[in-house]
């Protein structure tokens, strides 16, 4: 099959498989035939830390609220020996690892403390918080601000998705919260389209308050495929992801990209937390992007 050429698609992409393969199912799903989906049906599905922006040495998140629940500790002994402010003000590196591959009783520990610090207060008040986290903290490793650490060839694949009438979602682990603080701005991304757990909110006397009760449970694992479907009334047709906690939401869709971290140079290599997506990607020959050979540029 010749390939597809086009000057002005995916222009930080190095033409190849994976480029190609992208072009071609696009191309196939929107045109009649035996791949066609209907327009309606375009769900187009993301992860978002290692696979829109730079997640290592610690996802974007995760080093906010390390940094709020350190704080915390600190002006509360009470909770130096509850989880995690515990691991937080030990610096237990075996926590922060289980936490990185979002393992369900970090997450569990982190959701709690998460609703203790902002339980009561309003929506408002969280997006400051984030806003100038976001305004002030850098990533070590390049000095940067995180909002300018997003992946380019990610953003052209958003804006081509779209082109091809596509809707597209972020699907994270992490609170939907905190990333529709950036994702207009950052992805072009509107706020309802970011997928994650969620607190309850309740009004009253005019005034949105936080409540401290998780909403639909954790989106990893089968928790993302349950939030995407509880949240569009559809299964992804296209998936994007790079790590274990993404292996369902890809084996629900028809098309599958796996973001591979093999550039160590340019951003980070790693396999922790990938290694059993990896293999599956092999064996099913799902779209596997290298960093390294696939991506001319890699921040926007």
């Amino acid at each position: 099959m010749a390939l597809i050429s086009n000057e002005d698609t995916l222009k930080s992409w190095n033409d190849g498989p994976v480029k190609q393969s992208i072009l071609e199912f696009l191309k196939s799903s929107t045109q009649e035939g035996p791949d066609y989906v209907k327009p309606a049906d375009r769900i187009a599905t993301f992860d978002n830390d290692g696979t829109l922006w730079v997640e290592q040495p610690v996802p974007v998140q995760l080093n906010f609220l390390f940094r709020v629940f350190a704080n915390t500790a600190q002006n509360d002994p009470s909770l130096a020996s509850k989880q995690p402010y515990k691991a937080i003000l030990e610096r237990d590196m075996t926590f922060f690892q289980k936490a990185v591959e979002q393992d369900p009783e970090a997450i569990m520990a982190l959701e709690g403390a998460f609703a203790r610090e902002w339980s009561g207060k309003t929506p408002d008040e969280y997006e400051a918080e984030v806003k100038e986290f976001f305004a002030t903290v850098k990533q070590e490793k390049f000095a940067a601000n995180f909002t300018d650490l997003v992946y380019k060839p990610m953003l052209e694949l958003f804006d081509l998705l779209k082109s091809y009438e596509y809707r597209v979602f972020v699907c994270s682990g992490g609170s939907r919260e905190f990333m529709r603080v950036i994702s207009e701005e950052t992805w072009g991304i509107f706020k309802e389209n970011v997928i994650g757990f969620s607190f309850q909110v309740e009004y009253h006397d005019g005034v949105l308050t936080r409540g401290d009760t998780v909403l639909g449970g954790v989106a990893i694992g089968p928790g993302k495929v349950e939030h995407i479907f509880a949240r569009t009334g559809r299964l992804p047709v296209f998936a994007v992801g790079n790590g274990d906690v993404d292996i369902e939401m890809l084996e629900s869709a028809r098309f599958r990209l796996l973001v591979h971290h093999d550039d160590d140079e340019r951003e980070y290599a790693y396999e922790n937390g990938v290694e059993k997506l990896r293999a599956i990607a092999k064996e099913k020959k799902y779209a596997i992007a290298s960093m390294k050979n696939d991506w001319k540029q890699i921040f926007r």
